[in-house]
């Protein structure tokens, strides 16, 4: 699209760390066993024309930047534009729950001043959801608003949901945390690249806060607006809503809202041939991911590439991560088993669905 860049923040952290974080940035954790958070970012700017796509990067940016490299599975290995991978904060990923940090935003000025395109689409990468962004940019340019925000009604109280205070479709405050019914923020906005580097402007001396923050006080003479997304949309903020979250993934009408022929999600290509399930294995209600090979019992479960489960095995309502062998006569039932892990034979690992057992990358 012509008259729109966008730009992915991925330097923040989660509220409650794990051990599915210690080794790679939130938008770097794989989703339905062969995608990262990043890809529905990426993949919807890409479907609405965005050829220039700038991305924020976190210290710990290994993971991250071994994914995408240089943007070809997004078809952004251009001359002109393509993917730009940019410095996050000097400091390490920026403090908990602030998506949009200014110093982040003011530290890759340049990025913005050299574009012609007078629109930025921004959003964070802790959000599993496929939408139109050219609704969104439509709606934006027909409202005159210095900024439109996407919203969704909460489904639930969450605390690191930012809500909105609305009057007519104008936002009149910002808070902290969602209840039941409250207008959240699905963090993702466009505005204006000439109005983003007045605030920049404005909000210099404030640079730790996120921009959002720093808007509360000025909401009166700055025109922000939403634009409610009506599809499924699930946020990531803890090792607990990861797991919460891909589980929808398991329901055929969600999975086939975020991952329908109409608007692709790309992700990173892999080699793998297709899953293989040998003779008397048993598999139910499971996303099985290629190179993996299944001898034993899946059940409402999520399987990376290359994951083997022998002959004997039970996995139940666990999340299996890439190059994991689950060995005959193990039991994993209600666990995350990061990758690079083998569960011995005629163990069990069991967690709850309330407290979920979390095995981080070869500790097994």
């Amino acid at each position: 699209m012509d008259r729109c860049i966008g730009l992915i923040t991925a330097n923040y952290s989660v509220k409650n760390p794990s051990a599915l974080t210690e080794s790679r940035p939130p938008a770097a954790l794989p989703v339905a066993g062969r995608y990262r958070m990043v890809d529905f970012a990426l993949s919807n700017m890409v479907n609405a024309g965005m050829r220039t796509v700038g991305l924020i990067l976190p210290y710990n940016y290994r993971a991250l930047m071994d994914h995408v490299e240089s943007g070809k599975d997004w078809s952004l290995d251009r001359k002109h534009g393509g993917l730009f991978n940019l410095p996050g904060s000097a400091f390490g990923s920026s403090r908990s729950g602030a998506r949009f940090l200014i110093r982040d935003l003011i530290d890759n000025r340049m990025f913005l001043e050299k574009e012609t395109r007078p629109y930025v689409v921004l959003s964070a990468a802790n959000i599993i959801l496929n939408m139109d962004y050219t609704e969104l940019i439509d709606e934006h340019v027909k409202s005159g608003a210095d900024i439109t925000v996407v919203t969704k009604r909460a489904s639930e109280e969450n605390v690191s949901l930012t809500g909105f205070h609305t009057e007519n479709g104008r936002v009149t405050g910002v808070h902290q945390g969602v209840q039941f019914g409250d207008t959240a923020f699905m963090d993702t906005f466009i505005v204006s690249i000439d109005i983003l580097k007045q605030l920049l402007g404005w909000y210099e001396a404030v640079d730790y806060l996120d921009l959002f923050e720093a808007l509360i006080g000025d909401l009166d003479r700055v025109n922000v607006r939403t634009f409610t997304f009506d599809g499924p949309a699930m946020a990531v903020f803890s090792a607990k809503c990861f797991y919460k979250n891909s589980m929808k993934l398991l329901d055929p009408e969600i999975d086939d809202e975020i991952f329908g022929d109409e608007r692709p999600i790309y992700t990173k290509a892999h080699d793998n041939p297709p899953a293989k399930y040998e003779p008397g294995s048993k598999v139910s209600n499971a996303l099985v991911a290629g190179g993996s090979r299944i001898a034993g019992c899946v059940e409402n479960s999520i399987l990376g590439r290359s994951v083997i489960v022998e002959a004997g095995a039970t996995v139940r309502n666990s999340i299996i991560m890439q190059s994991c062998t689950v060995e005959s006569g193990a039991r994993v039932e209600n666990a995350i088993i990061d990758r690079d892990n083998v569960v011995p034979a005629r163990t069990e690992l069991r967690g709850t669905t309330d407290d979920v057992l979390i095995k981080g990358k070869g500790t097994l």
